[in-house]
């Protein structure tokens, strides 16, 4: 399936990170963490399919993409944040293996947040955020997506690590097997991993160590 769809509105995030609100096809669905491919309906950028998570929910009259640019190079993301409303996207089919599979601890790398700002937007929703914990990892608090919406959500649950900036307010270093024995009180919870290739890597292999289910390890295969 495919279908050309407008851009509604668009809205800074971060410094580099937008939200697209983009039309809703009649009829279509997808479970909160799951994506899609988008393309940018002009020219040469038609075929450069790429994945992009649904931060929005079901039920509300637009679909929503929490999307970080990247301006280093000339890719799909920095075209992305050359778009005005207006605009038109290519939409397609819904896939995705992350979704939610009950309380448990949620392990996010910069814009691998972006599977889990859905789901938790449900839970809040639904009044099921109970004995969950969010551990968000930047490079910088400048990086932080939504802080203050997952504040307001999760409360003292969620927790931001950086891994560039010294500041008082949040804890330095990184995602390791010291952090995780120091933070994890119960390994037979679910886990929901999403963040660059190697930690995700590095993280799955970690909590298998430490005695974590791997049935119970989503992450996006």
């Amino acid at each position: 399936m495919e279908k050309i769809v407008k851009i509604l509105s668009i809205r800074n995030v971060t410094h580099d990170v937008r939200s697209y609100q983009i039309e809703k096809p009649a009829g279509y669905r997808f479970e909160p963490g799951q994506a899609t491919e988008i393309s940018i309906n002009k020219g040469r950028w038609k075929e450069e399919r790429r994945p992009f998570t649904f931060t929005s929910l079901n039920d509300w009259p637009y679909l929503e993409f929490t999307i970080k640019s990247y301006h280093d190079h000339d890719g799909v993301t920095n075209e992305l944040s050359k778009l005005v409303p207006g605009d038109e996207l290519i939409l397609r089919d819904v896939w995705g293996a992350i979704s939610y599979h009950g309380e448990g601890y949620f392990i996010a790398g910069g814009a691998g947040i972006t599977p889990f700002i859905a789901i938790f937007r449900q839970l809040h929703k639904d009044g099921k955020v109970k004995g969950n914990q969010l551990y968000f990892s930047n490079k910088t608090s400048q990086d932080i997506i939504l802080k203050e919406e997952f504040d307001g959500i999760l409360g003292l649950h969620a927790h931001y690590i950086l891994t560039r900036e010294e500041n008082p307010n949040y804890r330095k270093g990184p995602i390791n097997k010291e952090f995780l024995l120091r933070e994890i009180g119960d390994f037979s919870k679910p886990f929901y991993i999403c963040g660059p290739d190697k930690m995700v890597n590095d993280i799955t292999q970690l909590l298998t160590e430490l005695g974590a289910n791997p049935e119970a390890l989503v992450f996006e295969k």
